[in-house]
């Protein structure tokens, strides 16, 4: 049978698989000159889809609609409902939050309350529209039913689920931590920490919302400071009043680690904000380790001498030289006391980075001189942009010129940076290897911010605000493990390819003499990918109600009357 569409047409087509024959729906179009096949769908075997009354049915229907008329019409075609759309790729998480703990940690906090709706289900449906399609609370209310095989959560319990989780953070994170790490013998020697502010729709400060140090901050935020493993798997979070300083919030992350994870030997491997001599102290003092980037152009004279002179250094890559250098990183504390940390201190010179500085540079001097051209302008203009480069050589009268030496200065140290530990017996090769994987934290909180849409935060009060970063925290965590599992498989995995593949994977639901068919639709190949990397099974092309069921092992949970589909 041929259905002509202009010079294009479809037809179908039986094709033979080893014993077995298969019907497609082909279209045949013209591309360049040359004629060529697409398949637009899979019926099924041949064998299968004769006996299939409700294919046949629908096929009757067809011909009903476009007037073909049927030699043998032993009874009225039933009438067909549209179609709804169901996606049923959500499965893949859902999978995850059972085999990752969270689900039964969700339970064994239901057990010492006294509410009466599933906890677990209703953070996982919060959970899963931030990986799937981020919205407000009204949007997943209004929508869930698009996910084929979750029962209805009302709205009030997503809010009281908020409520629920804002005194179990540190049991969720320690719970998941033993389930992830501990049971499988998996040790955590290196973890990265960094911080990251997220701005509320709000200029209404309070306890916890605040504005930023920095007055181009025009509404209030929070501040945020990650800690995730080598892998890039966040291990726990702290939240801060949005006026915190970075540095500050280091102590009370270390504290947590030590109390909550039982990590004998950390290293914190983290950017220059937490680079304060203070602060590497705190870390050596709760008996941690610590691995971060140097401010060598603030060193003292004799140390930047050592690392211009060009005796030492040893090749690591192609572009890469480095020299370690024994170094006393000494300092005053506010109690007077001195203070002398035992360091190692790595420098790595790169021919690209030095390309790379010489390009800021320039872009630096040429803003220079266009503050220069407005000098009611340099005042006001920041000192980490052209301004860097102008001297002001008489502050009386403010005649500002540009500053040949702090160029000369600077261009020195073209394409050097270094890094200071204190892990003196760590090998230098891994010491640069720890600091370059910073990238890990930096994408984590870009996935966060753009991929998971943590912000705009439409909730005000500081209970509030917690729930939501800690289900934006669970969400994160199953959308790594989801990258991570899929790496292993060389796949291209990152966080819109997943959602695109999971969002793909759909059912087109019908009524046929009152009973539910389910069509599946063609969906991407990493949706494929992912399910067979869980173990999940995919339905059938055409599928009723209870070869559903029977695929997905959808069966009643013992406590809260919830479906379980695992």
């Amino acid at each position: 049978m041929d259905i002509y569409k202009g010079d294009d047409f479809m037809f179908v087509k039986i094709i033979k698989i080893k014993k077995y024959q298969y019907i497609k729906l082909v279209e045949s179009y013209w591309e360049d000159g040359t004629s060529k096949h697409r398949v637009l769908y899979n019926f099924g075997r041949c064998d299968l889809i004769k006996n299939d009354q409700m294919f046949i049915n629908m096929v009757k229907k067809l011909c009903e609609i476009v007037e073909i008329p049927l030699v043998e019409q032993k009874s009225p075609l039933p009438d067909c409902s549209d179609a709804a759309m169901l996606n049923y790729g959500y499965l893949g998480y859902k999978k995850l939050w059972e085999d990752m703990g969270i689900a039964n940690c969700m339970r064994s906090i239901q057990e010492k309350s006294k509410i009466t709706f599933s906890l677990a289900d209703t953070a996982f449906l919060m959970a899963l529209q931030h990986l799937l399609k981020p919205e407000s609370k009204h949007f997943i209310y209004n929508n869930q039913s698009n996910y084929y095989g979750l029962k209805e959560i009302e709205l009030q319990h997503l809010y009281r689920c908020l409520d629920q989780l804002v005194d179990q953070k540190e049991f969720i994170e320690q719970s998941l931590f033993e389930q992830n790490y501990i049971h499988i013998n998996q040790r955590v020697d290196v973890v990265f920490y960094d911080v990251t502010t997220f701005a509320f729709e709000s200029v209404i400060a309070d306890v916890l919302k605040d504005f930023g140090l920095d007055a181009k901050c025009k509404e209030v935020q929070v501040v945020m400071g990650l800690l995730i493993d080598s892998n890039g798997l966040p291990i726990g979070y702290e939240l801060f009043p949005g006026n915190t300083f970075d540095g500050k919030t280091l102590v009370k992350s270390l504290q947590n680690v030590k109390k909550r994870f039982g990590i004998n030997r950390v290293i914190i491997v983290a950017d220059r904000g937490i680079n304060s001599k203070g602060n590497l102290n705190l870390i050596k003092e709760a008996g941690y380790g610590y691995i971060v980037t140097s401010k060598i152009k603030s060193m003292k004279k004799s140390i930047q001498k050592q690392i211009l002179d060009p005796s030492g250094y040893m090749t690591l890559a192609e572009d890469i030289i480095y020299k370690p250098i024994d170094y006393q990183n000494c300092f005053t504390d506010e109690n007077k006391q001195k203070h002398v940390l035992e360091e190692k201190l790595i420098v790595a010179y790169s021919i690209k980075r030095a390309q790379r500085d010489q390009k800021d540079r320039q872009w630096l001097i040429e803003k220079a001189h266009k503050i220069l051209q407005q000098p009611g302008t340099i005042k006001a203009a920041s000192k980490r942009g052209g301004k860097k480069y102008l001297l002001d050589t008489s502050p009386k009268d403010s005649i500002w010129v540009l500053d040949e030496e702090k160029i000369k200065e600077d261009s020195m140290f073209d394409g050097y940076y270094g890094i200071q530990t204190s892990e003196k017996q760590m090998a230098a090769a891994d010491i640069l290897d720890a600091c370059h994987t910073l990238w890990k934290i930096e994408e984590s909180f870009r996935i966060m911010k753009s991929t998971l849409e943590v912000r705009p935060v439409f909730h005000w009060t500081p209970g509030r605000i917690h729930g939501h970063f800690l289900i934006c925290f669970l969400s994160f965590l199953m959308e790594r493990k989801m990258e991570l599992l899929l790496s292993d498989q060389g796949k291209d995995s990152s966080p819109e390819k997943i959602r695109e593949a999971l969002n793909s994977m759909q059912l087109a639901s019908v009524t046929l003499n009152n009973e539910s068919v389910y069509i599946k639709t063609k969906n991407e190949p990493l949706g494929t990918e992912i399910f067979r990397k869980l173990g999940l099974k995919r339905p059938k092309n055409i599928s009723q109600e209870q070869d559903l069921k029977d695929c997905f092992n959808i069966k009643k949970k013992k406590s809260w009357g919830q479906p379980s589909l695992f």
